[in-house]
């Protein structure tokens, strides 16, 4: 067994990670820390301090993480456009490697000699985690309890027993239905009866949105401003990162945007059914899509599609800090240099409607690209491109009708 001093575990306020606690300090005979990044997850973070001091943690460190979030993680995936398996716009797999690198340079202050998550060995978040973990502190020891032999705890009533046990604080209703996880992001809900694939969520469970059936009735037009792909202003009004997602989520939600109902590929191998809530960031998404319209000429915006799957595979993956991933950024910052402007939004029923789009650096022409009567593009010219364009083709087809 490893030697261990102190512990610094990644901690979100609910049962699981709750015992945790004190099964570090029984396992390791051990100091923990308990550490939370306040990403947008708003009550889960009520009495959050005062429930991992009685857990038995002997320290407790809460970093609002809000904006670093918002400018940082997630605006980057949208300007890359990373969407996972078509629908998915990576809300958890963003915020792991954030909290993952605040809590190992937490533990680098307090000179603690190892970092703990409560991750399964099921999911992609152990990967998340652990994945920065050896990125930025290759020599730091890492302690998941749930792939340790010594931890029994395999169900709900088992970490509640447990809790009883050692005088950890139970949340009062002792059953959710679903699993979720909570930022500024997204909202997503796993598990339960949501594990049967053919069996339709209750648009009751949402916390944040309105089902779209139940969205408002009228159109709602929102305006978004873009400087260089960042997101600065919305409605005429500057805000801050977190402000513009957060305002977006609010407008968005009142409508039904952005909820998914998703069958994906986890990276351990099984298909796992989650629904999720991303009404902000799916406003973002196509407002981003539309200003660039305007702005990146066709190869480069070709290119980036290409690279976009990629990039979201990376994220996903839990290789936010790899070779890779930093040269992509290092492309898609490059693509970002002339997209300024604005774009008009129409939302209704979850529909998300681009109504304008305008920029100071739009290659679009209305003069080449009229249907009436234009000086500038010379038609015939299309001719002699077509004929070369077009040789390869022509000389195949002759060649293979000799054999038929």
């Amino acid at each position: 067994m490893q030697s261990v001093k102190k512990v610094v575990l990644a901690y979100s306020g609910g049962l699981d990670t709750s015992v945790i606690i004190p099964w570090l300090k029984e396992t390791y005979n051990c100091e923990v820390i308990a550490y939370c990044s306040n990403l947008g997850q708003e009550d889960e973070l009520e009495g959050l301090s005062d429930k991992a001091q009685a857990s038995g943690a002997s320290e407790v460190v809460i970093d609002d993480l809000r904006e670093e979030f918002a400018a940082k993680f997630i605006f980057p995936a949208i300007k890359a456009h990373a969407v996972y398996e078509d629908y998915y716009l990576l809300g958890t797999a963003l915020a792991r490697p954030l909290i993952a690198t605040n809590q190992v340079l937490l533990a680098d202050s307090e000179g603690a000699d190892a970092v703990a998550h409560g991750a399964t060995g099921k999911g992609n978040d152990q990967v998340r985690f652990e994945l920065t973990y050896m990125t930025l502190c290759p020599h730091i020891k890492i302690i998941a309890p749930w792939k340790d032999p010594r931890w029994t705890i395999q169900s709900r009533s088992d970490a509640i027993e447990y809790a009883k046990k050692h005088g950890v604080p139970i949340p009062v209703s002792q059953e959710k239905p679903y699993s979720m996880d909570a930022n500024l992001m997204h909202i997503s809900y796993e598990g339960g009866e949501l594990e049967d694939p053919y069996q339709e969520y209750d648009p009751s469970m949402f916390r944040l949105s309105k089902a779209p059936e139940q969205g408002a009735d009228s159109v709602e037009t929102v305006v978004i401003d873009f400087e260089k792909g960042n997101p600065v202003a919305v409605n005429n009004k500057h805000l801050s990162p977190a402000q513009v997602i957060s305002t977006l989520n609010e407008i968005g939600a009142r409508h039904g945007i952005g909820i998914a109902d998703i069958v994906e590929n986890r990276l351990v191998g099984m298909k796992s059914r989650g629904v999720y809530e991303t009404p902000g960031c799916t406003i973002l998404l196509h407002a981003h899509r539309a200003i660039e319209s305007l702005t990146l000429d066709r190869s480069t915006a070709h290119y980036k599609q290409h690279l976009s799957l990629k990039y979201a595979d990376l994220i996903y993956n839990g290789e936010w800090y790899s070779p890779l991933k930093e040269a992509l950024d290092a492309f898609f910052d490059f693509t970002q240099k002339y997209v300024t402007g604005r774009v008009k939004l129409k939302l209704h029923k979850g529909g998300v409607h681009i109504a304008g789009r305008k920029s100071p650096y739009s290659l679009y022409s209305p003069e080449l690209a009229t249907f009436e009567k234009d000086d500038i593009y010379q038609q015939q010219d299309a001719t002699g491109f077509i004929k070369l364009y077009g040789l390869q083709m022509k000389r195949a087809a002759e060649v293979r009708t000799k054999d038929e």
